[in-house]
């Protein structure tokens, strides 16, 4: 949290563009289980109860269509008390969950006998000083790309995880020639949840579904690590 607060102060990120971006978050991610978009990657859960039959969880809990900026700026900061801008309203809840990914070759292809939703072109890996974890993804992706012969217009989606509003809003102010249009166009971890070591792949997923659904195209997955790692991979379909 005191990262988030110290990447705010770096570039300059105010409480009301972070409530924004927060708000556009659950918009997104709203809209997208609205139309059915989420259905392809999720998996429902039958949890046991005491009495009667299980109940299937079939959707994140924390997406609130109802969200509001009014409602979120009468939250407290959560840790600066003083002149602070990071709260529980633009900052990804811990929530539990889990994802699963398939990862073969050639010969693994045949085996599953499964269409590939899409196929890994490039990794990068970047650490920066630990109090500013949070922007370590712009280097990461920065190589990805690179290693792949590819800029930012290459890009038809970009997935980062949103740990906080102010960390996204940071690594996009790095990235001058990154077009915002195509980030998290489903909504991310602020409206759907953070379940830390599921996170990445999650991310992963919903960038090769979207590619499937496209039919085609180029996208990049990327989160922060708290010790001051950032990850990045990008997929081709």
């Amino acid at each position: 949290g005191e990262s988030a607060e110290l990447i705010a102060d770096k570039h300059k990120i105010s409480r009301e563009q972070q409530d924004e971006f927060a708000l556009a978050s659950h918009q997104k991610a709203a809209a997208a289980r609205e139309q059915g978009l989420f259905d392809a990657e999720l998996a429902p859960v039958a949890v046991p109860q005491r009495k009667g039959d299980p109940v299937d969880f079939a959707a994140d809990e924390c997406v609130r269509p109802d969200a509001s900026l009014a409602a979120m700026a009468k939250l407290k900061p959560s840790f600066r008390k003083e002149n602070g801008t990071v709260t529980a309203g633009n900052a990804s809840p811990l929530n539990d969950g889990a994802a699963a990914l398939l990862l073969v070759d050639e010969a693994g292809l045949k085996a599953v006998g499964r269409e590939p939703l899409a196929r890994i072109s490039a990794t990068g890996v970047h650490a920066v000083d630990p109090h500013y974890f949070g922007l370590a993804p712009v280097e990461a992706v920065n190589r990805a790309l690179a290693k792949a012969g590819k800029t930012f217009a290459d890009l038809d989606v970009l997935e980062l995880n949103e740990a906080f509003a102010a960390q996204v809003l940071g690594c996009v102010a790095e990235w001058p020639e990154f077009d915002p249009a195509i980030l998290n166009p489903q909504g991310g971890a602020i409206a759907l949840g953070h379940p830390l070591g599921a996170s990445g792949a999650r991310l992963a997923g919903t960038v090769a579904h979207q590619l499937a659904a496209r039919g085609s195209g180029t996208g990049v997955a990327t989160l922060c690590i708290g010790v001051g790692q950032g990850l990045a991979l990008i997929l081709e379909r």
